[in-house]
């Protein structure tokens, strides 16, 4: 009789055992199942910023009137060939960059706060620039009183008799510039001669940054030319605005959200070029 009590004591312990073994795994199973997913959708979410779009935030006025201070935009990395992360080898590319496009591109911070071409610096901390491109392999570049001549052909500027005030309270005139195809908005002040260049050849592999805001942007006239490894790609959609100038963590203030004043009317605007058509357009319509 002990014996069997024993043995059914046994048996129990062991039932006990397992019910607490398939307890245990089933709460792993459950615990896996939620972070796993978290997992995954962490690691598509990274593959997706190093290869496909990337957020990018304005953080100056460089390139008003396109881009305002604290417009969020999306950046396509795929286009011109997306960089393999942790490498120096890029994915093929869609085309080649192109005279207009809106680029965000990577630069070289010195100590002092000055800028140079990353791959002139590589050792230094890098940051990320958006200009336009306005200058290809082997152009010809000259900027002269807010006038741009490429190849000898100055890029016509039609006057809409239009003003812009910066956040300074400067006012500056708007133009809308035809940089061959690609018609956009450029901003000059008409107190300034603002940087110059004369007669710049493009080296070959390299290209000509300039801001829309030509008097007030530090663009290739002051620090040079990028290559094709630096940039990242063109913007093309606004995901959202608003008068805000700060990093990723403004978007949990709450007093922002209250008081800073929200551009819905430039959210999923696309960043492009207008075309002649469309700008004699505006001219019939003024």
């Amino acid at each position: 009789m002990a014996t069997s009590k024993k043995s059914s004591s046994s048996a129990e312990g062991n039932d006990r055992e397992g019910e607490a073994a398939d307890q245990e795994a089933s709460f792993l199973v459950r615990v896996w199942d939620q972070v796993g997913t978290l997992i995954l959708a962490i690691v598509i979410a990274l593959a997706i910023r190093a290869v496909v779009i990337e957020p990018f935030r304005i953080p100056s006025g460089s390139m008003l009137p396109t881009l305002l201070i604290g417009d969020h935009l999306f950046v396509n990395k795929f286009i011109y060939g997306a960089r393999v992360p942790f490498t120096d080898w890029r994915l093929p590319g869609i085309r080649e960059p192109r005279r207009g496009d809106v680029v965000v591109f990577e630069v070289a911070r010195t100590p002092g706060g000055g800028i140079v071409p990353a791959d002139r610096k590589p050792d230094l901390p890098g940051d990320d620039f958006i200009k336009r491109l306005v200058g290809l392999p082997g152009d010809r570049i000259t900027a002269r009183d807010g006038r741009l001549t490429i190849n000898g052909v100055p890029m016509e500027q039609i006057d809409f008799d239009l003003e812009h005030r910066d956040e300074l309270g400067r006012r500056l005139d708007v133009r809308t510039e035809m940089l061959e195809a690609c018609g956009h908005e450029i901003l000059d002040d008409p107190g300034l001669g603002g940087l110059q260049v004369v007669d710049f050849v493009v080296p070959e592999g390299r290209y000509f940054m300039m801001g829309d805001n030509r008097d007030y942007s530090n663009d290739s006239r002051q620090w040079g030319t990028v290559r094709l490894e630096e940039m990242k790609g063109p913007a093309f959609l606004l995901y959202w605005s608003w008068d805000v100038n700060g990093n990723a963590l403004q978007f949990f203030n709450p007093l922002n959200w209250f008081k800073a004043e929200k551009r819905w009317d430039r959210v999923f605007s696309p960043v492009r070029c207008e075309s002649r058509a469309e700008i004699e357009e505006e001219l019939r319509a003024s």
